[in-house]
């Protein structure tokens, strides 16, 4: 698990779009919470959730593979047993770090990760983490 503060922050100042999976519509979860923090610090958020077709005034995407653009990181809010796919998907757009909200933690998925060549931070809050290292 990474913990190095001085990567975690050469991860948020180099990346500048943020594909946010599972983004929810609803203002009080923490994945809509979040995604709000990181538009106002200005960086470009790219709602990922199948049920929705805008969030937060973005177009919303049914999976990573249907975003047009580069996507530097991918923030996962799914349970644990879901992010098999997500990492798969992440690999695939060529995505540079693979990010697992607070309390998700998926060993396997790590592995497969950096095994392409991703950086994988699990169990950490971004907003969090920005606001600690901005």
């Amino acid at each position: 698990m990474l913990t190095n503060f001085a990567k975690i922050k050469e991860i948020l100042a180099q990346s500048k779009t943020i594909a946010m999976v599972g983004l929810s519509p609803k203002e009080n979860r923490p994945s809509n919470i979040v995604a709000r923090y990181l538009m106002a610090a200005g960086y470009t958020i790219i709602p990922v959730n199948p049920g929705q077709g805008e969030i937060l005034a973005e177009k919303c995407y049914p999976s990573l593979l249907e975003i047009p653009q580069a996507v530097d990181l991918v923030d996962i809010f799914r349970r644990p047993e879901e992010v098999g796919p997500v990492v798969d998907d992440a690999i695939q757009i060529g995505a540079k770090v693979v990010w697992m909200q607070e309390g998700i933690v998926n060993e396997e998925a790590a592995l497969v990760a950096r095994a392409a060549g991703l950086t994988v931070i699990m169990d950490r809050c971004l907003k969090i983490d920005h606001a600690s290292l901005a």
